[in-house]
């Protein structure tokens, strides 16, 4: 168990709402390539269907990190920049 101050829980918080953003910009940045792609005649619909529903899975994978469970224990992941590949997490599985 971890017992923080106010601050330190504060800045936590704040450490991890800012990188929650800007994965999420990541996240979001695939499905306007995709769009773009489908505009562009290079992708056809069915295509641009799998990208959203991946951008889904993983823009849910993103959020229960973020926001599930101590934000004391996600800052410090943050922190030590480990590693997420928050677009492969929401892939489909392969059987």
């Amino acid at each position: 168990m971890v017992v923080s101050s106010k601050s330190e829980r504060r800045a936590a918080s704040e450490d991890v709402a800012a990188y929650h953003e800007a994965e999420l910009a990541k996240l979001v940045a695939r499905v306007g390539e995709a769009i773009d792609g489908f505009r562009a005649g290079q992708m056809d619909a069915f295509d641009v269907d799998q990208v959203l529903h991946q951008y889904s899975r993983s823009a849910k994978e993103l959020w229960k990190f973020c926001n599930r469970g101590s934000v004391e224990l996600s800052a410090s992941l943050i922190r030590d920049e480990s590693s997420f590949d928050w677009w492969e997490r929401g892939a489909p599985r392969r059987l």
